[in-house]
């Protein structure tokens, strides 16, 4: 009898999971029920399988609403009719057009109009929904004719009155409303909860023939749905057997190109991939992939192909990736097995540039009707809940600032705070809003909207209405087409390379990058600033405490640096095993045949997976359900602990003594987390390699695509320093040298216009373009009658030193520029037939400190550029120690001035501490350990230079001081003030910071690791 029943998916109306529908309606007798979310059919699915399993039958629909307003219930009556439902949804979400009030001419769909939006006639498929509180007015003769088309219609929205309440708070909170402003047509009646349908019956007890209706009409539904069958895209050629030639020709011809004629390994690999693939009917994705790489490869792009996908060979010679899997010895079974029923994921990257032209291409190439965004659903979360929640009650916003920002135990204990908690805790996890998946797209052999309604997000590709999760589920895998900075850096440095130097560098070609002598010194001393992957903090001290100077090292590092490996205590032993690999004994004769090359140590997905296999003894099913789990795809406790349980029953059936098992699993559970796959290891650290040969070879064209890429993990001051160091001369934007990005002429970089501070995108792309079509700018004056800029801009390009070209001092250039503007308005500019005349005027000396420009730097660029930081301090005093020097004050006390790079929170068991990143005087990076005990007497207060005291420990070859005591240290009177203004000391302020926070439990300490270093007992 429920057939308009809405789950939390209804956003910001429904309260009631789709997990919890079911067993409400079961509890109430409930033997059929449709599920008709308003909008959107996001939760049909989960519902569909919950009925099956409580033998409920499942009526799937969409609740057809505008502005609120309820046009129609449509009901599938099978998988056509949902496509019939899901195409009209799509039609109006991407015209972004009215839905009618009549629903059009379905063929497959049922349809069921509220009683005050009931059209002249009613087609043989179209009911009248009569509500409970509807049945005192069917006495009237004018609707007694239309009792045959009348259905039961009791709406189910929330379950009990807290809900209810929570249902009008989501509904204030759509509506952007005060709770008070609400009225009766924004939200449900108070009757819309499930009853059991005996109860239900007996209301409608007396028309009779509208319970007989209801149950034909239910009948007459016979929606079903087989998971698990592949719905991709099938084929790339006519067929399966065209699909094997094409993609076995393109295997061949990439085996010759990657190892050359007559390499038998390569050979028999390819042969029993090809195989593989073949069998599970996955040749049409490969050679899916392998046209949108073509595609990429034909417009110059360059891509990184990285994942498990990377442990294909056939991956390898279709130019899809770049590893080679023979030489780490990875095997395909991690990538595609014949156990596995889904295709392969394949996770490509592209500049962040470049990636919507490939999207463009994907979607034309493969066709719009197929081809779709995975979707995703934005929860509310802790800091939006107390907000919005605190709106809906009138909170002014100094409260709503305290409830997002500060704990629920220092919240208020009154009341209405009491009441924003209650409701706001019972929404958490809801839905708030649908987005776009980051990068999963999905290619279907049927139109998608035979699955789904489509919506239009503001990045302009559509998406479905559910998420990869469920996408998975009922059939889809999504290629994974992402976009990343670090490859615009590399893209773009080969690009300024060949501009400035004339040279050709083929990235492209790894084996250039790969293993190069001058890059593996770079790697060792950790001088990684600016490179993909390697340039954090936390990463340039691992590769100095690893003295890293290989590739199969470096593969290791970036697994290991991998919140799994680190909380687990495997990177703590593994720095001390690559370091000391005579002082450890492998503690089963399992960890050295299989792990040897990791000296035992579990670093990769796939280390957990030979463990259990080779040691424990369990089958390939288990070992799959244990990568699923560390790979966070369909994670599940119940599933991990049946795997456990069989591990140990294994072991025991083997003879391993239960301790030895215990230490084992110990290790294995720790990778529960995060870690990488070793393919995807192999895939970083290559491309960290391309970026670090550009860097060790061309290192300002570098740090310019850098900074043009927006950077990394550091602010554009860090990378501007950077370039400084490699030999750069930085120069101030000028309006006849910059363009909207930063420039480089020789070793001469000019800071792009994008990097100041309040000048507008499209003034900055105005300047450029006028100076390329008509030549640079002469004088000030000139500038100002070809640029349409307000007084406003044309300051702020004087102060920066815009226009230094022409001779004259800030202070001559300003009074110039009042005297013009005075009289003059930018809607008078336009095609001058002479030249204007500069009229000359005698203007006294205006003297300016040298220090005012680097003053005026930091406001406007938020750093300074024409002298450093130190160059500003009132001390002339520099420290009595240097970076490079560090390394030999183990167990020392030294006192150093630093500029504060960046800092990272730790958690810990004794409180918070952070890690520093600092600049000394020579303009030498070195790190700082700040405990809880020192930074509550000492501080960090915000960007600036410092006066550190500390102990150095050496750990691994890596310096780090233990700070004692810090204080910031004051910069000379901004002299653009006099001294006894407020403003004198409040520039530096701006001075920025980067700071990353940590939010996850403290990682063990060293002793409670005890991970063991010498032989266990064996086994009987």
């Amino acid at each position: 009898m429920y057939l308009n029943c809405h789950s939390f998916h209804s956003l910001r109306y429904g309260t009631i999971p789709v997990a919890d529908l079911i067993p409400l309606a079961a509890a109430c007798g409930v033997t059929a029920m449709a599920l008709t979310d308003i909008n959107t059919v996001t939760g049909i699915y989960e519902f569909y399988r919950l009925c099956n399993e409580a033998g409920i039958k499942a009526i799937v629909g969409m609740e057809l609403r505008h502005d609120n307003r309820l046009h129609y219930i449509a009901l599938a009556k099978n998988r056509s009719g949902l496509g019939e439902i899901n195409r009209l949804r799509t039609q109006h979400n991407l015209a972004g057009t009215a839905l009618p009030l009549v629903a059009p001419g379905f063929e497959n769909v049922l349809v069921i109009y509220p009683i005050d939006n009931i059209p002249e006639v009613l087609q043989d498929f179209e009911y009248i929904g009569i509500r409970p509180e509807n049945l005192s007015m069917l006495i009237r003769p004018e609707w007694q004719s239309k009792l045959d088309k009348m259905v039961v219609l009791h709406p189910v929205t929330f379950r009990d009155k807290p809900e209810y309440n929570l249902h009008r708070i989501l509904r204030a909170i759509d509506l952007n409303t005060l709770g008070s402003k609400l009225t009766p047509s924004d939200y449900c009646s108070p009757g819309e909860c499930m009853v059991p349908e005996s109860e239900l019956l007996e209301t409608y007890s007396q028309y009779p023939s509208i319970i007989e209706n209801t149950n034909i009409l239910m009948a007459d539904c016979h929606f079903e749905y087989e998971f698990k069958v592949p719905r991709n895209k099938k084929h790339y050629t006519a067929n399966r057997d065209t699909d094997l030639q094409l993609l076995t020709r393109l295997a061949q011809q990439g085996l010759i190109k990657r190892y050359g004629k007559g390499n038998i390994d390569a050979e028999q690999r390819i042969e029993k991939e090809l195989k593989v693939i073949h069998e599970l009917e996955f040749s049409g994705y490969f050679l899916i992939t392998w046209d949108i790489i073509r595609y990429s490869n034909s417009m110059g792009f360059l891509h990184i192909g990285r994942g498990s996908g990377a442990n294909s060979i056939i991956a390898y010679c279709l130019g899809i990736t770049d590893i080679c899997p023979l030489e780490l010895d990875l095997y395909f079974e991690r990538f595609l097995n014949l156990n596995r029923k889904s295709p392969p994921d394949f996770d490509i990257d592209w500049s962040w540039k470049e990636r919507d032209t490939i999207l463009e291409y994907i979607f034309t190439r493969y066709g719009r009707e197929h081809v779709a965004f995975c979707g995703t659903n934005v929860e509310f979360k802790y800091k939006s809940i107390f907000r919005e929640v605190g709106k809906v009650f009138g909170r002014p916003k100094e409260e709503l600032d305290k409830l997002s920002g500060t704990s629920m135990d220092q919240h208020d204990k009154n009341e209405i705070v009491r009441q924003i908690h209650k409701y706001g805790m019972m929404m958490e996890k809801y839905p708030n809003q649908r987005s776009m998946h980051s990068c999963g797209i999905i290619i279907s052999e049927d139109p998608i909207t035979d699955f789904t309604a489509l919506e239009m997000p503001p990045k302009g590709f559509p998406i479905v209405q559910f998420d990869m999760h469920v996408a998975e589920e009922i059939g889809f895998e999504k290629f994974d087409i992402l976009s990343q900075r670090g490859i615009g850096h590399i893209d773009d440095a080969a690009k300024l390379v060949k501009k400035n130097r004339g040279i050709d560098v083929n990235i492209r070609d790894t084996s250039i990058s790969k293993d190069e002598a001058s890059c593996n010194e770079y790697l060792g001393r950790g001088n990684t600033i600016g490179c993909f992957y390697i340039e954090s903090p936390a990463m340039r001290g691992l590769l100095r405490r690893l003295k890293c100077n290989n590739y199969k090292v470096l593969v290791a590092a970036s697994s290991i640096i991998r919140p799994g490996v680190a909380q687990s205590g495997m990177m703590k032993e593994y720095i001390f095993r690559h370091n000391y690999p005579d002082k450890f004994e492998y503690f089963h004769p399992v960890f050295e045949e299989q792990l040897g090359e990791t000296y035992g140590i579990m670093v990769y997905q796939e280390d957990v997976i030979k463990i259990a296999l080779h040691y424990g003894g369990l089958p390939a099913a288990d070992g799959d359900i244990l990568r699923r789990a560390m790979s966070g795809k369909g994670r599940s406790k119940e599933a991990l602990q049946r795997v456990k349980d069989h591990f140990f029953e294994c072991c025991a059936r083997q003879g391993h003594p239960e301790q030895l098992s215990q230490e084992i699993y110990r290790q294995i559970e720790s990778f529960a987390g995060y870690s990488f796959c070793k393919a995807h290891s192999a895939s970083y650290a290559v491309e960290s390699y391309q970026s670090l040969y550009l860097k060790v070879h061309y290192p300002i064209e570098f740090m310019v695509a850098v900074i043009n890429n927006q950077g990394g993990f550091y602010r554009t001051e860090v990378y501007v320093h950077e370039a400084r160091m490699s030999g750069a001369r930085i120069h101030n934007p000028c309006v006849n040298k910059s363009e909207f990005e930063t420039t480089l002429y020789g070793k001469n970089v000019y800071l792009g216009f994008m990097h100041l501070q309040g000048l507008q995108r499209e003034v900055a792309q105005n300047i450029v373009t006028e100076r390329e079509q008509h030549g640079e700018y002469a004088s000030l004056e000139e500038f100002i009658y070809r640029i349409p800029i307000g007084i406003e801009g044309v300051q702020l390009l004087i102060y920066i030193g815009a226009f230094r070209f022409t001779g004259k001092t800030k202070n001559e250039l300003l009074v110039t520029a009042r005297r013009i503007m005075l009289r003059f308005t930018p809607k008078s500019i336009g095609p001058m037939l002479f030249p204007y005349a500069v009229q000359q005027y005698e203007l006294p000396m205006l003297l300016r400190s040298p220090y005012e420009d680097a003053f005026d730097e930091i406001e406007l660029l938020g750093f300074p550029v024409s002298v450093t930081p130190f160059n500003l301090l009132r001390t002339s005093y520099r420290g009595d120690v240097k970076a490079c020097d560090l390394v030999q004050y183990h167990k020392k006390q030294v006192k150093m001035l630093a500029y504060l790079v960046s800092r990272k929170h730790v958690p810990t068991k004794m409180g918070a501490m952070y890690f520093g990143t600092w600049i000394d005087a020579n303009g030498e990076f070195f790190d700082t350990a700040h405990f809880t005990g020192s930074l509550k007497e000492y501080p960090f207060k915000g960007g600036g230079c410092y006066l550190l005291l500390g102990t150095v420990e050496v750990d691994y070859h890596f310096p780090t001081i233990t700070i004692s005591k810090m204080e910031k240290m004051p910069f000379i009177s901004d002299p653009r003030y006099r001294e006894s203004d407020a403003e004198s000391s409040q520039t530096q302020e701006k001075l920025r910071e980067d700071v990353s926070m940590t939010h996850r439990e403290p990682y063990p300490q060293e002793q409670e690791i005890n991970l063991p270093r010498h032989k266990m007992v064996q086994s009987k």
